[in-house]
């Protein structure tokens, strides 16, 4: 694990100079060779924070529907129009518009709330299971049918209930209707023609009353990683402070503690004042649809200090106001 670690910084200093984000080549050697890795790597640590830094870096990128390092293909539904539409990452980087598919959604209008109220939930979601006949799927709906992740940390935050809601095809062997019961229903060559189009680990969901909103200002998804790299730079420092600012008075984690509980927890872990290793990997920043100012944060967590240690997904639900982050449930 060191030799991996010291290589990994080695690397980044080396992006540094090139770029000459920092210092020049000397005085970064110099400083390397006085004061060592940990020196470096807390100025980089601080680079991350700024909004310059992430302004350049967005210039050339695709932020179509946010910043998103995650997914190879993107879905939009139109709960109006009634429509599924795909959109894959081509070999520049760019999302690609690729084919929209008339589909089906639930019966009744608006988002979903609780159990059995008939209607598409408004959101965002990822695709975490394909069903298929092989897997005894009923044929009601149809070849093919890809489980979403509702309801998601933002909708256990608003104590929305329900399960169940999948992407599938039409009956094969019963009467079909012009609705759902939540789910999105496309014709069964369309989910055919789905199937070999995504990777359905690598995709993302995003529902919406209406057309999904696409190209955020990048400034905005600037600002919000630059605030997403102070909050690291707090927690890798123990600024209990200053992390702690980053959360709302109403926080409430996914699993039910809240912002008191959460605050005097954290006060007992900087209070250790350990040495913390935490990388991000993978963020993807989307606007959540239906609701201003308000962003879903995913990416990949590896923390490591010498009590814990742990790697996995982490999820922010975040409003951003006035340039400042402000978490109010994380998982």
């Amino acid at each position: 694990m060191k030799k991996t670690k010291t290589g990994a910084v080695l690397k980044s200093i080396l992006i540094i100079l090139c770029s000459q984000v920092v210092l020049n080549a000397n005085d970064s050697l110099n400083n390397y060779r006085i004061n060592g890795i940990d020196n470096i790597a807390k100025m980089m640590d601080e680079e991350l924070t700024k909004e310059s830094y992430w302004s350049e870096y967005l210039k050339d990128k695709d932020t179509r529907f946010g910043f998103i390092e995650e997914y190879s293909s993107i879905l939009t539904c139109d709960k109006d129009r009634s429509t599924l539409a795909l959109y894959v990452r081509n070999k520049d980087n760019k999302y690609e518009f690729v084919k929209e598919h008339n589909a089906f959604t639930g019966k009744n209008n608006g988002d979903k709330v609780q159990e059995g109220d008939l209607k598409t939930p408004v959101g965002i979601y990822r695709i975490v299971e394909k069903l298929s006949k092989e897997t005894n799927l009923d044929s009601f709906y149809g070849p093919l049918a890809f489980v979403t992740s509702y309801p998601n940390i933002y909708d256990r935050y608003q104590g929305k209930n329900g399960h169940g809601i999948w992407i599938h095809g039409v009956p094969t062997e019963q009467e079909r209707d012009t609705y759902t019961k939540g789910c999105i229903a496309i014709e069964n060559d369309s989910i055919e023609c789905l199937n070999r189009k995504i990777n359905y680990a690598e995709t993302l969901l995003i529902i919406n009353n209406k057309k999904v909103e696409e190209n955020p200002p990048k400034e905005v998804l600037a600002s919000l990683l630059s605030e997403l790299f102070k909050w690291r730079y707090a927690w890798i420092y123990s600024d209990t402070s200053s992390y702690l600012d980053f959360y709302t008075q109403n926080f409430v984690r996914d699993d039910g503690m809240n912002y008191e509980e959460f605050k005097n927890y954290k006060m007992r872990v900087f209070q250790k004042d350990e040495k913390k290793t935490i990388v991000f990997q993978n963020i993807s920043i989307v606007p959540y649809p239906n609701n201003e100012n308000v962003f879903k944060i995913t990416f990949k967590e590896h923390y490591r200090s010498d009590s814990f240690k742990f790697s996995g997904d982490k999820s922010l639900m975040v409003k951003l106001e006035d340039n400042k982050m402000k978490i109010f449930t994380e998982q």
